[in-house]
């Protein structure tokens, strides 16, 4: 036990030599380390006073959460470093060329991620530690090393768990697993605000907390980066090396060193007899991680996982019989987190040299990858993305392009014009555009940990070649700037609808109480041809005082283009006063919530409507939805989740007697299951077309990868379109759909197909098992279900996963916004 005495006694030792420098955690707070959980701002508090005590420890905020809590990284290093921290820094970022100059850096830089997952709360507790332990007993090997600490990547989330375990602890801790301090509430603390798993966000950014700590990480560009995570209670620890599948373009020394350092823990893990696995579970493939975003940066990034989780609180007693306590969390990390430092500072000149090696860039396959501009919206979306990841792009010159065509999925070539994106790969992170650009995923073993393709052509639906020649390109340029001019005289005004930013601009038309129609034929007026879906927002319809100043402001400030038009009368398809014109009104939207709800998928409804569409919905509790008067609302969404106990036989004949009414009922993912294989809906599930006719005599060891056949774990697939329908209107004849799973769904016999999978599907990238992928043709993907007045929208796949998937975003604006709006309720 002299490691694990070592370590406590740094911390608990009252007249040690260093206390008379700066107080340990313990001293600080005023109690024990471990014998409770410690609220952010405490935590906060502690490092202030650190960097407040020490010269050579500096704290910088970086941001701020959507709770207002604050965003801290921590600088610990030799003085001399920290004096010269900006130099390193850009010495860093010359030896890749992402900024100019020849200066090679000497210094290793280590990034230590704590808390993503608010409820893996152990590992905040190990920041202070490790901090205390680095500026006293571990000084050496900061000369050579300077150590980022971020010690709350997930602040919101952690409070949230916190302060829960808090009000229901017992005193002292039941390490019962039935006492109620062990079994936490939805949504529990592990994602944030919105409810995302940030730790699955890093290649998105689609959320503050990500958005922020990106452009910090891409200012330094560590050499480690770690991500303290916990598992379950009766698991090990789990540290480096990782499992396959590694994506092809991590580098030999990547690997290599990742099992140095895994070997470097065992020594302490070894002395302790704590017991520990390696090469298991956690792979290298999905680029959003923690461990991987990293890798792909030219890191040693790497995920270590202590068991406990939110189930474990001050202390459970494990189905061994052992009491696993905070304390005991705490101190594995801290053990890891020094061992990372130590070896890293061990190797701090060939962490260097083996950096820079990783941003050459001239063995990539593909040269550059080419994005028809058909969308200046999307274009603008993926370009802001880019912007974040200090990826740079540019426009092509006219011409034709050849390579491999993203749409047919051969080798095929593209007309360019100069306002098309070309990405290309000789650049400082061009192995990260190889990444999230590349068509098809390289899959080594089928076993993964996460979902298997994520394309960003497909994700953002572009046409697009990835050519292996570099090509032509100019700078990217400038688009002016959107300014609309009020037209007294004008009959209406019209505005596109393609984009998730049209379905903002109207939203905001709708709560300035400006009532749009919508055309569901096309047609042509002045000289012009617009398509279904155009938004016409006419005088007749919006006789009030300022109409013209109030629909220009918002036109401006969201940067739509309105075409002014004199007269109704269509010089080819439907006059404004047809019925195919149809009134948009405001929408009163209730989202369900709680028990039984998949977190996620709600968090990706709120964080959809509250932050990108900006229009008002309801979240309603689970436990009160039987109950609820549906007739306060147009549209009700019930999010992917499982439902027995919420969708009951009685709460779904109020649910159908609603949507006769007129009501939209939009059910997502697994949410369908409550509406599959009944009398009362069309939904039919589509039986396997495997079945096992004999035992199986697969041997046990095979057994989980022959499992692997009946799934697919989140890849791309080709799906027909009928665009004539409302819920496609903005789209082309084909959509490609990130699929998440197996579980496949009839064409519907009395209603509409409106995204539907044809028996010539094919899956265009990532992992679908033999199996299940035989049961994807004649499925639906989204389909409407008329019922009276209203309809059930049946969205197999989630369009709002993640909230990268931005392609699938117009589907649910088109729900809400376009059907059954016209209907006063």
């Amino acid at each position: 036990m002299k490691f694990k005495v070592l370590f406590i006694t740094a911390f608990l030792t009252m007249g040690s030599i260093f206390a008379q420098t700066v107080q340990s955690p313990s001293e600080f707070l005023g109690y024990e380390n471990g014998a409770r959980f410690t609220r952010h701002h405490k935590v906060i508090d502690y490092f202030k006073y650190v960097s407040n005590t020490l010269s050579n420890v500096k704290l910088e905020k970086y941001g701020e959460t959507n709770e207002h809590r604050p965003l801290y990284l921590s600088y610990i290093s030799s003085q001399e470093n920290i004096n010269n921290l900006e130099t390193i820094r850009k010495n860093n970022l010359a030896q890749t060329g992402i900024i100019a100059g020849n200066s090679k850096n000497n210094k290793a830089i280590v990034w230590l991620s704590y808390n993503v997952h608010g409820n893996e709360a152990s590992s905040t507790e190990a920041a202070m530690l490790t901090l205390y332990e680095l500026v006293t007993t571990k000084k050496s090997w900061l000369k050579n090393t300077v150590v980022i600490i971020d010690p709350a990547v997930n602040p919101d989330g952690r409070d949230r768990y916190v302060n829960w375990y808090n009000q229901v602890k017992s005193t002292p801790f039941n390490s019962n697993q039935d006492a109620k301090e062990h079994a936490e509430p939805w949504p529990s603390g592990r994602p944030n605000h919105y409810l995302f798993d940030l730790n699955r966000d890093w290649a998105w950014a689609t959320q503050v907390e990500s958005a922020q700590r990106i452009k910090m990480y891409n200012k330094w560009m560590p050499h480690v980066h770690v991500d303290f995570h916990e598992q379950y209670i009766n698991n090990p620890y789990y540290f480096a090396p990782a499992a396959e599948p590694f994506h092809e373009i991590i580098s030999d020394w990547q690997r290599e060193f990742q099992t140095e350092i895994g070997k470097n823990h065992a020594k302490y893990f070894d002395q302790e007899g704590w017991l520990y696995f390696t090469k298991e579970s956690f792979d290298l493939l999905y680029p959003s991680y923690g461990d991987t975003y990293p890798t792909y940066m030219g890191a040693i990034g790497m995920t270590y996982e202590q068991a406990g989780h939110g189930m474990a609180g001050l202390g459970i007693k494990t189905d061994k019989g052992t009491v696993l306590t905070l304390k005991d969390r705490a101190i594995h990390h801290l053990t890891t987190g020094l061992s990372t430092v130590e070896i890293s500072s061990n190797n701090a000149e060939k962490l260097n040299t083996e950096f820079r090696k990783f941003f050459n860039n001239a063995s990539l396959g593909y040269k550059s990858y080419v994005l028809k501009n058909e969308n200046q919206d999307k274009t603008n979306r993926l370009k802001a993305l880019l912007d974040t990841h200090e990826i740079k792009y540019e426009n092509t010159k006219s011409g034709i392009v050849k390579g491999y065509d993203y749409t047919t999925q051969k080798e095929g070539k593209m007309t360019v014009s100069s306002t098309d994106l070309v990405i290309h790969t000789n650049q400082p992170k061009g192995k990260m555009v190889k990444v999230l650009f590349e068509p098809k995923t390289k899959l080594v073993d089928s076993l993964t940990y996460d979902i298997t393709a994520w394309s960003l052509p497909y994700a953002h639906g572009f046409k697009a070649i990835a050519s292996h020649t570099k090509v032509s390109s100019t700078a990217s340029k400038t688009t002016n700037a959107i300014t609309n001019l009020i037209d007294k005289n004008a009959y209406a005004y019209l505005a596109k609808w393609n984009s998730l930013e049209d379905a903002t601009f109207l939203g905001a038309l709708l709560q300035a109480n400006i009532t749009p129609s919508f055309s569901e034929k096309p047609f042509s007026i002045a000289g012009k041809s617009y398509e279904r879906g155009t938004l016409i927002i006419l005088r007749n319809d919006n006789r009030k005082e300022n109409f013209d100043a109030t629909l220009v402001n918002i036109a401006n400030k969201h940067q739509r283009k309105l075409t002014a038009v004199k007269t109704g009368f269509a010089s080819a398809g439907v006059d404004f006063g047809s019925y195919s014109v149809k009134p948009i009104n405001q929408q009163k939207i209730a989202v369900l919530s709680g028990k039984g709800t998949s977190s996620l998928s709600f968090g990706e409804v709120w964080h959809f409507f509250e932050t990108q569409l900006q229009y008002p919905i309801t979240n309603i509790n689970s436990d009160v939805f039987g109950s609820l008067d549906y007739s306060k609302y147009d549209v009700i969404i019930i999010p992917d989740g499982r439902y027995n106990s919420v969708l009951t036989k009685t709460t779904l004949e109020k649910l159908k007697k609603w949507t006769r009414s007129g009501g939209t009922l939009i059910a997502i993912g697994n949410a369908l299951n409550s509406f599959a294989n009944t009398k009362e809906f069309a939904l039919k599930k589509k039986a396997s077309l495997e079945k096992i006719k004999d035992a199986d005599l697969t041997p046990y060891a095979d057994r989980e990868r022959k499992s692997v056949a009946n799934l697919i774990t989140g890849s791309i697939f080709k799906s027909t379109l009928d665009n004539t329908h409302p819920l496609a209107f903005g789209y082309g004849k084909e959509y490609f759909s990130l699929k998440l799973g197996a579980t496949s769904y009839a064409y519907l016999k009395d209603g509409n197909n409106v995204a539907y999978f044809d028996i010539n599907a094919i899956n265009v990238s990532g992992y679908a098992g033999s199996k299940a992928v035989k049961n994807v043709p004649k499925s639906i993907l989204f389909a409407e279900e008329q019922m009276g007045n209203g309809s059930i929208i049946y969205m197999v796949d989630n369009p709002l996963f993640r909230s990268f998937w931005q392609n699938g975003k117009l589907f649910v604006a088109n729900a809400v916004f376009l059907l059954n709006s016209d209907k006063l309720k």
